[in-house]
């Protein structure tokens, strides 16, 4: 495929994923069941609807012989995010964790900048400097609040997210759909563990298997998008996220961010509009 439509293309990807993503937080704050027992049901549905997928594509095989140490890698990470994204939505707002998950794309360039040598912009880095002042204003509102605990979780899951945009850069040939499987399945023995997924309420459960469907959609169109595309490219695509989550919180669980949610939010989105005047 030509140079520009793989980059349409992963453009598409991207976006139809940040707009899938944006539901994450009425998911898990639309149900009582504990997070762990969340991460359980979601990862047992996620890796199944993903894996029967490929099964019935015929490219299952393809995709476990091409799986290689970086594929491996992304699927620890992607877990690694999961295990803090699904706990952050319960200890936090979903405003909060959208906002903060906004700076993945200079998290990512930075990262880009260390591990690939692909060198930020002076733009990016000014932008860079902006965004993380605006993630210290929501971090600062939630000290009080109580929401601390949940915006780090935010924090270490937008590392996370970040770090495997990078690897998919670096390594584009690395499959994207079988990691994606992975990282449900590697957390389903600590979930059971650490939660009683067995004693999640039958009502509850439609909600959890729409979840496991929707994140293994949102897993895959990331990292289909994000080997076509630079890493910072590839997150700032993905903060579509950051109004439209907040906006779904407000319209179905009625949650209305604070006004230092809003401050930093509206700092980290200038600076990221800023730099992309800059290109």
């Amino acid at each position: 495929m030509p140079q520009h439509s793989q980059h349409r293309v992963g453009v598409s990807l991207v976006i139809v994923s940040a707009i899938v993503f944006s539901s994450a937080g009425i998911f898990t704050r639309g149900v009582e069941t504990a997070a762990w027992d969340i991460i359980f049901w979601r990862g047992v549905f996620a890796a199944g609807f993903t894996l029967s997928f490929q099964a019935l594509r015929g490219s299952l095989g393809a995709e476990a012989r091409a799986l290689k140490g970086p594929g491996l890698l992304a699927a620890l990470l992607m877990g690694i995010g999961t295990a803090a994204f699904i706990p952050a939505f319960k200890l936090s707002s979903v405003a909060n964790v959208a906002m903060i998950y906004a700076a993945a794309p200079f998290m990512a360039a930075a990262l880009s900048w260390v591990a690939i040598k692909e060198a930020p912009s002076k733009s990016v880095i000014i932008a860079a400097s902006v965004a993380f002042g605006g993630v210290f204003v929501i971090l600062s509102g939630s000290l009080g609040a109580g929401h601390l605990g949940g915006d780090l979780l935010a924090l270490l899951m937008t590392l996370m997210m970040a770090s495997t945009m990078v690897i998919y850069r670096r390594f584009p040939e690395t499959p994207a759909v079988l990691p994606a499987a992975l990282s449900s399945i590697i957390l389903l023995p600590v979930a059971l563990f650490l939660g009683a997924p067995f004693d999640v309420p039958l009502a509850e459960l439609p909600v959890l298997i729409a979840f496991g469907l929707v994140f293994a959609t949102a897993s895959v169109t990331l990292s289909e998008g994000a080997r076509r595309l630079p890493s910072a490219e590839t997150a700032l695509l993905s903060i579509l996220e950051m109004p439209l989550a907040p906006l779904l919180a407000f319209l179905v669980l009625s949650e209305v961010p604070t006004s230092q949610t809003l401050l930093g939010g509206a700092i980290i989105l200038a600076a990221i509009l800023w730099s992309q005047r800059q290109t």
